[in-house]
């Protein structure tokens, strides 16, 4: 059964919960949330970052768990041959990701932070990290395709355990020093790429497929769609809004502190997830892959992994470094604007995809 479109983004909008309908109020709430309670009590962001285990924040950790669990016990696994089987959508969707974008920022890092080495570098390591988390999210909001957005994020982690360390010694060592640039280096072990998406992409994808599959068998897929889901739904939203107000507060002190410093970081990322997502979607427009798949390619393509950048940045370059600020303004950024391109992708389906079958039902 095809994923139905909501017919107009008014319609959506009046039958979505109070939750949904006013997202984009709610980030903004927790992330002011976040940088007041960093500011205004003294060491809690010290106390949250003692609070882990290998170098994984457990606060934020899990708020990406509750946050991704929900969307995956969403998608239909025995819907995913119908996805592997597009290979324009995943030939498109590699080379977006690993070739279009760490090319990008690394352009844009030199253009704009000529003058700022350490904050260029922390961007440069963003540009690496492909998104596995919050895009399921972004993905599930503007009507994309869930089976389609697993089947990229499984891809992205793939590559981005293999590749991860190989394109930073290229993007910092290598390619400025044919260019003439001022060389830089990273450290940064498999293993510690590897972890990241055992925990963020593997514990969350495990337990919805193991929901789908048991409550399937255990009460029917009409007892799962309409009773369960509806249940654990909004976590989704409550793990994101408390993954924002934990990251906000880790490092309320240095984005405050700093405000010109998170303009100058702010403006090549506002470029970055302008031109990786409207790219996406122009491609998959042009390849017809239909609004669905063309709503995934652009979110996975424009979504970047924070929480590998700064954990990767801190074990670095340290904590209180310009490399892990550049890191912690990412998702700064990167919430507001992909909520704003949430709303574009809807209010584009209709110009750019009129043979949509509209739905009476919302999202």
């Amino acid at each position: 059964m095809t994923r139905s479109i909501p017919a107009t983004h008014p319609e959506v909008v009046g039958k979505l919960s109070t939750l949904d309908r006013f997202l984009p109020v709610w980030i903004g709430l927790a992330m002011a949330a976040g940088l007041l309670l960093g500011r205004w009590i003294p060491g809690l962001n010290t106390a949250l970052e003692r609070v882990q285990i290998d170098g994984i924040s457990l606060p934020i950790a899990l708020g990406l768990l509750i946050m991704m669990y929900p969307v995956l016990a969403k998608v239909r696994y025995d819907r995913l041959d119908t996805v592997t089987g597009d290979r324009r959508m995943l030939i498109s969707s590699l080379v977006l990701n690993w070739v279009v974008g760490p090319a990008l920022m690394f352009a844009l890092a030199w253009l704009l932070l000529p003058d700022l080495p350490e904050y260029r570098t922390g961007l440069i390591i963003v540009g690496l990290a492909r998104c596995i988390a919050m895009v399921i999210i972004w993905n599930d909001l503007a009507c994309g395709d869930r089976e389609a957005a697993a089947v990229l994020v499984a891809l992205n982690s793939i590559f981005q355990v293999v590749m991860f360390a190989v394109l930073g010694w290229f993007y910092l060592s290598v390619l400025p020093g044919w260019l003439g640039l001022q060389q830089t280096t990273i450290d940064s072990s498999p293993w510690q790429i590897a972890k990241s998406v055992l925990i963020f992409l593997g514990i969350p994808l495990a337990a919805g497929y193991l929901s789908r599959r048991l409550g399937e068998r255990a009460r029917g897929r009409e007892w799962y769609e309409n009773r369960f889901l509806p249940k654990v739904g909004p976590w989704a939203l409550y793990g994101l809004l408390f993954t924002i107000v934990i990251l906000f507060a880790l490092q309320g002190d240095q984005i405050t502190n700093n405000p010109w410093d998170v303009a100058r970081i702010a403006l090549p990322l506002l470029a970055y997830f302008a031109i990786m997502w409207g790219g996406g979607f122009a491609l998959g427009a042009a390849l017809h892959l239909g609004y669905q798949r063309t709503t995934t390619l652009a979110f996975t393509a424009a979504g970047n992994n924070f929480e590998l950048a700064i954990a990767v940045a801190i074990a670095t370059y340290g904590a209180t470094s310009g490399q892990a600020l550049a890191g912690v303004v990412g998702p700064l950024i990167e919430v507001p604007v992909l909520v704003a391109l949430v709303y574009v992708s809807l209010a584009l389906r209709k110009r750019f995809f009129p043979n949509i079958t509209p739905s009476p039902t919302p999202l």
